[in-house]
């Protein structure tokens, strides 16, 4: 009893914590580092491939995988490590999430994929694209389907592993960074596997170029609506006390 009553107290304390208006600052700043750092190595992948033909495919499906994966334990519980538009919107839809901190949280993710991307274009010139993703060997309607169904597999991964509204602990941060692993050794060399409009978008502002940004805005983001519906299907609606399951507390009813 005294274990179940410390875990409640702990959650409550992370609770409080997590939405707190005055941490809100920090929250917004985790998301910038993370997605600066996600876009940083996703971008990166593809320019320094260009730069060195050794690097493998591998290598740079790997890179972004592993950093959400860092990104997942170091600011987990500071922000929730959403680092996506399409992740705080599922959250958001599946009342995890205030519909109030959705506008910072998307406008902190926008800031740091862009600042990642003006760095790279700062050190390698426009090498690469500037690690833009774009359609190969297949079409842009092609593309478009790719990269909603990778986006729905990947929020579905989320939404299963998180806790409320928060990417914490061993099993989140081990399955979303396998997913993107996966997914980018079979689209990669097919769509760039984005799933991420933000990581699309930030190069394509730095070049200058917007001819198939609409591909990695909508697909990402259809993606993420599916896979809310998806996961009604899979659990059903938010329970009453999504206001619990949001803030990671325990719910007795539900475990009776």
């Amino acid at each position: 009893m005294k274990s179940e009553e410390l875990k409640a107290t702990q959650a409550e304390k992370e609770s409080r914590q997590f939405f707190d208006p005055k941490r809100e600052w920090r929250r917004l700043f985790a998301e910038m580092w993370g997605t600066f750092l996600l876009v940083l190595t996703a971008c990166g992948g593809v320019v320094v491939s260009k730069l060195d033909p050794s690097v493998s495919l591998g290598l740079r499906v790997a890179a972004p995988g592993i950093m959400v994966m860092a990104a997942i334990y170091f600011m987990g519980t500071v922000s929730g490590a959403h680092l996506n538009p399409g992740v705080t919107l599922a959250f958001a839809l599946r009342s995890h999430f205030p519909w109030r901190k959705v506008p910072t949280y998307i406008l902190a993710q926008l800031a740091g994929g862009i600042i990642a991307a003006l760095f790279l274009k700062k050190m390698f010139g426009e090498v690469g694209d500037v690690g833009a993703t774009v359609p190969k060997l297949v079409t842009p309607f092609q593309t478009l389907l790719i990269e909603i169904i990778l986006t729905t597999g990947l929020v579905n991964t989320i939404l299963g592993t998180a806790s409320g509204a928060r990417n914490i602990g061993h099993n989140a941060a081990i399955a979303i960074g396998g997913y993107i692993v996966l997914a980018g050794f079979w689209a990669g060399p097919l769509t760039g596997a984005s799933m991420n409009a933000v990581r699309s978008l930030a190069p394509d502002i730095v070049r200058g170029n917007f001819e198939t940004s609409w591909i990695y805005i909508c697909g990402p983001l259809l993606g993420a609506f599916i896979a809310v519906g998806f996961e009604w299907i899979l659990k059903g609606k938010p329970s009453k006390h999504a206001t619990l399951e949001a803030q990671g507390l325990p719910d007795d009813k539900d475990e009776q």
